[in-house]
């Protein structure tokens, strides 16, 4: 069926519709609501309502009723990623869709950062339980979303609700994860592999891990203090720095990782702490990396056989770490 402006519609996948009031591109165009906000959508996802004259004026048709969840009452949203050509990764563009998994209307506006300002990429209203397409973009401006800002206003309609505070939650991109494969992956809100994107999780917004080389030093300095108990008198060059390489404590969201990324991570991290204390002869470092499937120990382990051959290595203490540590003793 052929829309053209002016046409009401129906959205296919999710509740609502309005008219369209512009195109953008051959496949997609925006639809102006009830409430007066424009929403994205593809042609593919809307049908023309037929306006059937009558003699009497009947009543607006009511809106599907929400269907809500238990889990819906916090605030779970998401930005969906995916590449427009999933076999030519290198050359292909992506859209972008909004993911509100939550029982909660939302405001919200999807923004850049661009020198010291914002600019807007889409805003409107999103339902409940539902996910809406935002923009399509080209790899040539990946660049432009390595800062990225989401705000919202959650409520609901006609029903009373618990208040949530309004959010501005500004999150920095890997856009190197755009050319990889692995990165995007089987999810619950496409039947694609799809780069998600979490953006607020059981009602807390996201939060980055910015660590820096002079951060890591004083943390790995404060975390060999704390692990000192005040009651014994030792040499600082004795003193156990214990390192947890167990990537949850490394890294805030694992999204997109394969294993593999995983260990490569686990490993820079064993790399940096013992650059770190190169100098300190005599230095015991305790590094946990769990007892698993073994993986990642026999990964330090050839590391220390082959690159720190000087270095001394034993199981660290089992009545602390069990089988999931090994000490190192810089030499």
């Amino acid at each position: 069926m052929n829309i053209k402006t002016g046409d009401k519609v129906r959205f296919l996948n999710s509740v609502g519709g309005g008219i369209v009031r512009r195109f953008q591109g051959k496949d997609r165009v925006w639809v102006e609501g009830d409430d007066g906000f424009e929403i994205p959508a593809l042609l593919r996802e809307l049908v023309v309502v037929a306006d059937k004259p009558t003699l009497i004026q009947t009543a607006a048709p009511k809106e599907r009723p929400i269907e809500e969840t238990p889990q819906g009452e916090e605030l779970n949203l998401y930005i969906g990623y995916l590449p427009l050509s999933p076999k030519a990764m290198t050359q292909s563009g992506y859209e972008a869709y909004l993911i509100n998994s939550s029982n909660y209307y939302l405001f919200f506006n999807y923004m850049h950062r661009q020198n010291n300002s914002w600019v807007s990429r889409c805003n409107g209203q999103i339902e409940p339980n539902t996910k809406i397409f935002m923009e399509e973009f080209d790899k040539e401006v990946l660049n432009e979303l390595e800062r990225i800002c989401v705000q919202l206003i959650a409520f609901k309609k006609d029903k009373p609700y618990s208040l949530k505070n309004a959010l501005s939650v500004e999150i920095r991109m890997d856009t190197v994860k755009f050319y990889k494969t692995h990165c995007f992956t089987e999810n619950d809100f496409f039947e694609e592999n799809a780069l998600i994107v979490p953006v607020i999780r059981a009602d807390v917004p996201r939060k980055e891990l910015h660590v820096s080389e002079a951060g890591l030093k004083e943390a790995l300095k404060s975390k060999s203090c704390a692990d000192a108990p005040a009651n014994v008198n030792r040499k600082p060059s004795r003193e156990i720095v214990e390192i947890d390489l167990h990537i949850e404590q490394l890294l805030d969201n694992v999204n997109g990782l394969t294993p593999g990324d995983i260990l490569r991570y686990q490993l820079e991290k064993f790399h940096e702490t013992l650059s770190l204390y190169a100098a300190k002869k005599g230095q015991n470092i305790v590094f946990i990396h769990g007892k698993g499937e073994g993986v990642l120990r026999s990964a330090i382990e050839k590391e220390l056989k082959t690159r720190y051959k000087r270095y001394d290595y034993q199981n660290a203490s089992f009545l602390q770490y069990g089988f999931g540590a090994t000490m190192v003793t810089v030499r």
